[in-house]
């Protein structure tokens, strides 16, 4: 059973509108969710407080009070004023705070840092610094000049909309005078002007873990900017660019790849010959007969996977060098292997089945 709308607000039933008002006004700046954080108790109140307020204020719906029908917007018709109550508690973010809108949170920041190949590869700890708007220190973020503090909204009512009967029914819109918020400031805080907040340098640690690539973003929750009024902070995402290595090369598919450059001879013969890795050197054997362009795999010795598990591989691809000034020992050489070869022709099979044509008299060199 709802308790009687006039004990809800301590006045009697005879009392005059002036009195009703003024019994709401001391009893919402009492209970208001923004003088009691965390109170769940002190928030129910004000609700009801504020539904005793809205019949008793009306004069037809006092009326129609008095006479005994009961009138109660939140149980006419089935629940179906319940329902549009709840429209515009949401489309007005009244939700949360007792009548005034939700706080606002803080806008996201962007910054950017700049790594080494081998940090990106191993992780590393860098220090960014933004300016952002932050909480201001001389009020605490309510705006008010040290020693007062915001005051319910005259015109509102502490609600934070605005309605305007239309028939049956209410339209709400936000309240003009305090822009929603169900409270106002009347001596600003000379350091914000008012608006709680004032734009800070803040230095932060960001953890940037292995294996990020060029372009990785990272979010650092809640070191964005403070929410205006009290509101939370948005989020920190730091963008991270990686110097390219002189040795490794990233894949499309998140490997990497090393160029490595053997001999005419360790090509023919085989060998085994040492290649760098993320942490060190490591050996791999070259076969007899390798050709230009072969590839070979060191796996799990690339960066990390993405989600931790595991690390990818490391790509070596083998270019046989051929050596542009010869001594006329190492030039004997050669002829000595076209010998050996015996008329070897590595192009034959390709020409195959080709068409002979004249031979061309004049060849770009």
């Amino acid at each position: 059973m709802a308790r009687d709308l006039y004990e809800v607000l301590g006045v009697d039933r005879k009392a005059s509108d002036d009195e009703i008002k003024k019994a709401y006004r001391t009893l919402a700046r009492e209970n208001h969710p923004d003088r009691n954080p965390g109170d769940e108790a002190a928030e129910e109140r004000f609700k009801e407080i504020q539904g005793a307020y809205d019949t008793l204020s009306d004069p037809e719906k006092r009326k129609t009070y008095d006479s005994g029908g009961g009138f109660d917007p939140r149980n006419m018709a089935g629940g179906f004023a319940s329902d549009i109550g709840d429209i515009f508690t949401t489309f007005f973010n009244r939700g949360g705070r007792g009548g005034g809108p939700q706080a606002v949170q803080g806008r996201d920041l962007r910054a950017e840092v700049s790594l080494t190949f081998d940090q990106a590869m191993h992780g590393a700890e860098v220090a960014v610094t933004v300016p952002k708007q932050a909480t201001c220190a001389t009020c605490g973020g309510d705006g008010a000049k040290p020693g007062t503090h915001p005051v319910v909204c005259p015109r509102c009512e502490g609600r934070g909309v605005d309605s305007q009967s239309q028939g049956f029914f209410s339209i709400s819109q936000p309240c003009p005078q305090c822009g929603g918020r169900g409270q106002v400031i009347e001596d600003p805080c000379p350091t914000c002007q008012g608006s709680g907040l004032t734009v800070q340098r803040k230095r932060y640690r960001v953890n940037v873990p292995a294996g990020v690539h060029d372009g990785s973003r990272i979010r650092v929750a809640g070191k964005g900017e403070d929410g205006p009024l009290g509101g939370p902070p948005g989020d920190l995402y730091v963008v991270v660019g990686v110097a390219p290595s002189p040795v490794f090369a990233q894949r499309p598919d998140g490997h990497l790849e090393v160029r490595v450059p053997i001999t005419i001879p360790e090509a023919v013969n085989g060998a085994t010959v040492e290649v760098p890795t993320l942490d060190g050197t490591k050996r791999i054997r070259v076969p007899a007969g390798t050709e230009h362009g072969t590839v070979q795999r060191l796996r799990g010795e690339g960066p990390p996977e993405p989600d931790g598990r595991g690390r990818r591989d490391i790509h070596y691809r083998l270019e046989i060098e051929v050596p542009k000034n010869l001594s006329p020992e190492g030039k004997r050489a050669v002829d000595d292997l076209a010998s050996a070869l015996n008329g070897h022709d590595p192009r034959a099979r390709i020409l195959k089945g080709v068409k002979a044509t004249a031979p061309s008299e004049n060849i770009d060199q």
